[in-house]
C-alpha cells in the first residue's frame, strides 16, 4: 500500500504536468471538461501527497490511518473522480493531434486503476481481513 501511495502521487503529478505544459492555451475544444479534470487531478495529488508524507514521518500514522474509514472512503472517492475526469478528457482529446495531451488522458485512467486497488487494500484492512 505505500508503494502504491508514492505511485499514485508520481503519476498525478505527471498528469499534471503534462495537463499544464501541453494543454495551455492549445486545448482546443470545451474548456470545462479540461478544468475538471485540472481539477480533480491537482486535488488527488494533493490529498495523496499529505496522506503520503504522513505516512513516511510517522509509522504509528502509517498503520493507524490504513485501518479508518477515511482511508476507504477518499480511495472510492478519488477512484470516481479520476476516472469519470479522464475519461471524458479522454475522450475530448483522442481525435487532437498531440500524444502528449492524450498521454495524460490514458496516465489519468491508470491512476483511477491505482486508486481502485488501493480502495480494494482500503476495504480488507478497515474489515480486518
Amino acid at each position: 500500500p505505500g508503494i502504491l501511495k508514492l505511485f499514485e502521487v508520481l503519476i498525478a503529478g505527471t498528469c499534471l504536468f503534462l495537463a499544464l505544459f501541453y494543454t495551455y492555451r492549445r486545448y482546443p475544444n470545451d474548456y470545462s471538461v479540461y478544468e475538471f479534470y485540472l481539477a480533480t487531478i491537482t486535488a488527488v495529488l494533493v490529498a495523496s501527497g499529505c496522506l503520503l508524507i504522513s505516512c513516511l514521518l510517522s509509522l504509528s500514522t502509517a498503520s493507524i490511518l490504513t485501518k479508518t474509514l477515511f482511508e476507504l472512503v477518499y480511495h472510492c472517492v478519488a477512484f470516481a473522480l479520476t476516472f469519470a475526469a479522464s475519461l471524458v478528457f479522454y475522450f475530448d482529446v483522442k481525435n487532437y493531434r498531440q500524444n502528449s495531451i492524450l498521454a495524460g488522458a490514458v496516465l489519468g485512467l491508470i491512476l483511477s486503476i491505482l486508486y481502485l486497488i488501493s480502495s480494494v487494500f482500503a476495504f480488507r484492512s478497515y474489515r480486518g481481513l
